[in-house]
């Protein structure tokens, strides 16, 4: 995701085709994200709240007829979700409160679910519809196929829900010999007091509800809910997960070296990451989890490679060896496990982190470059992954393309994806400036952000990325930071929210752009740069305020939020 080198054969941009306020707007959102980063080098955030869990948990009180108080804030919360403009979150909100799931007229189930990869399919067919029954709906006329729940090749979260939804699915089949003792053994594993497994909270509801119709397990059930309201959200609803606050850190990394963030904070950042660092070589996308993905791994490889690649070269390395455990036959890169499909923006991600070891990695990121040109679309798009967005795996694919030596060789794969990604976020700006998520939705912060990264990296022509850069700079908020929509997806094709991630890849393309802009114009001896400012080309940097605590809310248990010390870095 770091900024690549611009290609010879693109030309620089003048300042004076973008917004006047350009360079002031980069330096105060790169001085909120820096309050953002604690002492210890973490960037946190928590999942905000989500019609699904809060629907599971909701139905979960009503079957053990505990902790009211919390059922009423459930409830409140789902009341303002009942008209949602998402389907989705309409369907199970209504399902929830009335216990009589309509979704024939309120979901597309067919739509929603081409959302996920093919290769899932079958598995979150079986989700939605375990889901649905656990809300009052009816089981269908028989069992879905034995794919569904088949755990060949399946990541140990996978694993785990798959056997959940099988033993929600058997019970209402009335099928209880499918579910055997391994099943139960695995199911009751997850469960400790006080810990939401892996840090997932879809995970928890659902093994608690697997178990719930079964004997002598009311205490483990209670336990359980009691863990789950822990986590419990100050609007009343439940999230997916508790954070995704290693991801989170690593992609801040990034970013502020992109916006040239001086070297405290960033070093602290790397020493953040080097503690969580796994035994195995890779991260995982929260502290509270063991299983480590492509993604994050990447992502830090990223940061260390940018901190200080001699001083990191052995937790470097470690992580490659990590990526390579992982890498498929057909050069591209799974997103957990070894042997499970290639995905192209895992590939993307991937190849970015491999090619901070240059020449000694060029046969790894060339398989994976031709895997991705493999899986792009005619129109420049990719499969789905992790992000609402399809802009998201199409900028980290032009960014590992544009650092190939191949990248504007005629019909080399490096070629194919650049102009392909280039041609699509040229052909489908909207009239505002910005992009949508989908070819004719509303923009949004972070597609139009994913969008100005690969114009940054790829186009010759400054306008559509000076109209896009207007865009981002109306989607901020007073104190700097900046207004987006969810984006995350998780599990696919359930969408989730993390806000501080708008900051951080709105920073982040804002750093690609200001480093693609021809040189500014010398200091005078009167321009005496700041510390932070002086690696930012002269622009001036404004601080935002401190951000004033939120006192607990009412029935709430600290902690809360508390006033932040001052950083160093600032």
């Amino acid at each position: 995701m770091r900024p690549a080198p611009i290609p010879a054969d693109l030309p620089r941009w003048p300042h004076a085709a973008f917004p006047a306020d350009l360079a002031p707007a980069t330096a105060r959102l790169r001085a909120h994200l820096l309050s953002r980063v604690d002492p210890d080098g973490a960037v946190r955030d928590p999942c905000h709240s989500r019609v699904l869990e809060s629907a599971l948990l909701l139905a979960l009180l009503d079957r053990t007829n505990v902790e009211p108080a919390a059922r009423a804030q459930l409830a409140g919360y789902l009341a303002g979700h009942r008209d949602s403009p998402k389907p989705l979150d309409r369907v199970l909100a209504r399902a929830a409160l009335d216990g009589r799931p309509a979704t024939a007229d309120l979901l597309d189930v067919e739509q929603f679910l081409g959302q996920a990869p093919d290769f899932t399919g079958a598995r979150k067919r079986a989700l939605l519809h375990a889901v649905l029954v656990l809300l009052g709906g009816a089981p269908g006329s028989e069992l879905p196929g034995t794919e569904a729940f088949s755990l060949r090749g399946l990541h140990t979260w996978a694993r785990v829900q798959v056997t959940a939804v099988k033993a929600v699915l058997a019970h209402a089949h009335r099928q209880p010999q499918l579910i055997d003792a391994p099943d139960l053994e695995l199911l009751r594993s997850t469960q400790r007091p006080g810990t939401a497994w892996e840090g997932n909270l879809l995970i928890h509801l659902s093994v608690l509800h697997a178990l719930a119709p079964l004997p002598g397990h009311r205490h483990l059930i209670v336990d359980g809910i009691r863990t789950a309201l822990e986590h419990q959200r100050p609007d009343g609803g439940m999230p997916f997960i508790c954070d995704e606050d290693t991801w989170l850190t690593a992609t801040a990394g990034v970013a502020l070296h992109a916006a040239g963030a001086g070297a405290p904070v960033l070093d602290a950042i790397a020493h953040r990451l080097l503690h969580l660092q796994q035994s195995g070589g890779g991260w995982s996308y929260t502290e509270h989890a063991q299983l480590a993905d492509v993604d994050c791994t990447s992502a830090a490889v990223e940061v260390l490679h940018l901190t200080g690649p001699d001083a990191h070269r052995t937790p470097i390395s470690r992580a490659i060896g990590a990526l390579h455990a992982l890498r498929g036959p057909d050069g591209g890169f799974p997103t957990y496990l070894a042997g499970a499909p290639s995905e192209a923006c895992m590939t993307a991600a991937a190849a970015n982190a491999l090619n901070t070891q240059g020449h000694h990695q060029h046969a790894a990121v060339q398989a994976a470059l031709q895997h991705l040109a493999s899986q792009q679309h005619p129109d420049g798009s990719f499969p789905p992954d992790w992000s609402s967005s399809r802009l998201h795996t199409v900028f980290r694919a032009a960014l590992a393309a544009v650092r190939h030596p191949d990248h504007a060789t005629p019909g080399s794969p490096a070629q194919q994806i650049t102009e392909r990604a280039t041609q699509l976020v040229l052909n489908s700006q909207n009239p505002d400036g910005g992009w949508g998520q989908q070819d004719g939705d509303a923009s949004d912060a972070l597609t139009t952000a994913y969008a100005l990264i690969t114009l940054s990296s790829c186009s010759a022509v400054p306008g559509p990325a000076a109209r896009g850069a207007a865009y981002l700079l109306t989607r901020r908020r007073p104190d700097g930071s900046i207004a987006g929509i969810p984006d995350s997806i998780g599990p696919r094709p359930f969408g989730f929210s993390v806000p501080a991630l708008a900051d951080t890849f709105t920073l982040l393309a804002l750093g690609h752009l200001t480093r693609r802009l021809a040189p500014a114009a010398p200091r005078t001896p009167l321009q005496q740069p700041s510390a932070m400012a002086a690696r930012h080309q002269g622009e001036p940097v404004t601080l935002s305020p401190s951000a004033t605590p939120r006192p607990c809310p009412p029935g709430r248990k600290p902690p809360c939020p508390v006033p932040r010390a001052p950083r160093p870095w600032i």
